[in-house]
């Protein structure tokens, strides 16, 4: 089923908590709504589900409007953050739970109730666990016992919230893989939640970045990555450098270093630019040109790559991230003198920042 947002405005009192949004979803993909905090995400989903109601705008289901539609009627699974499952009931009754209430029209016979729950729980690879109760479960095993319950009701969209956001890294790194693995095997059109940009990248077919209740691109994580529309994408997906300087016959001037720019990149006058710390080539001395003269003031290698903190000469600290075998084959240390030359810079107009 595709989903279609137009145009979703929605305002809690004076505070708008989106703006004129508009998204399609395409039938069988994976989008992930990924934003800061109180951006508007969760109102979104919620909207799309029917939990909640624009004040203006359309959600269009497979072609038709859906907006006034009541949830039970919208076919849609949601996914809790904090799994939301029943204490009392066993792990096969959770799961069964919404299958059960159906009216009676609808409701299919117990033992075929009690087979879709078997392939369901044996789907999320914990038909094991049937008879347990969720306080005997991991957070992960409740996590995916949650989304097993989603499912029992064949959704024609599942919506997650922050699904994993209750969990620590190590499991939310697996969980994030068997959610990939199981949507390939599903192709239930689905939109989650995260504020973790991390996350957002490894699972979805696309991304939806938002902030202040407005879209700020829309892309495949690739393209959203490597090519952000705006200086809030640019600084919100992973870690970044910033420099405030001025564009002017193809350079990036930077207190008294100036970096070449490709044809593209950027008009003359004030600029800010980024470049993420593994964009950086690192040169022993200072007689590179186009390049940034640095010293090195803190270096930690730990695991495979050595993550190296550098003072330019206007005092500004800058981050740089190279691999631990590539560094040592440098010779550096704490106090040498080097050159930064990136070898990608995004730049944008300083006004675009209070954009």
């Amino acid at each position: 089923m595709s989903i279609a947002i137009r145009n979703i405005s929605k305002q809690f009192g004076a505070f708008k908590a989106l703006d004129d949004v508009s998204i399609d979803v395409p039938s069988g993909e994976l989008v992930a709504l990924l934003g800061p905090s109180g951006c508007g995400k969760t109102t979104l989903l919620r909207i799309i589900a029917g939990l909640d109601f624009a004040d203006s705008g359309q959600i269009v289901l497979d072609g038709d409007d859906a907006s006034a539609r009541h949830v039970r009627e919208r076919h849609v699974g949601f996914v809790f953050q904090h799994y939301a499952l029943f204490r009392h009931m066993s792990i096969a009754d959770n799961v069964a739970f919404g299958l059960r209430v159906k009216p009676r029209r609808e409701r299919l016979a117990e033992a075929d109730i009690k087979r879709r729950v078997k392939r369901l729980l044996e789907l999320v690879q914990l038909d094991w666990l049937a008879d347990r109760y969720p306080s005997q479960l991991s957070g992960g095993q409740r996590q995916r016992i949650a989304l097993a319950r989603a499912l029992a009701v064949d959704p024609k969209v599942l919506l997650l919230d922050e699904p994993f956001g209750a969990l620590d890294a190590k499991v939310r790194k697996e969980l994030r893989r068997w959610l990939r693995q199981l949507h390939d095997e599903i192709h239930v059109t689905s939109v989650f939640v995260t504020h973790d940009q991390e996350e957002a990248l490894e699972v979805s077919d696309r991304v939806v970045v938002i902030n202040k209740g407005k879209v700020e691109q829309i892309g495949t994580p690739e393209s959203v990555y490597d090519h952000p529309a705006t200086p809030f994408v640019a600084n919100f997906l992973g870690s970044v450098n910033l420099f405030h300087g001025r564009v002017e016959d193809g350079h990036l001037h930077v207190g008294n270093d100036a970096l070449a720019l490709g044809a593209s990149e950027g008009s003359d006058g004030k600029a800010v630019a980024f470049v993420r710390p593994h964009e950086f080539d690192l040169v022993p001395g200072w007689d590179e040109q186009g390049a940034l003269a640095a010293r090195i003031v803190r270096v930690v290698s730990v695991g495979p790559s050595a993550q190296i903190e550098l003072a330019h000469g206007d005092g500004k600290l800058i981050e740089v991230s190279l691999g631990r075998d590539a560094f040592r084959l440098l010779g550096l240390s704490e106090g040498d003198r080097v050159s930064l030359r990136p070898r990608h810079i995004r730049v944008f107009p300083t006004d675009a920042l209070a954009a």
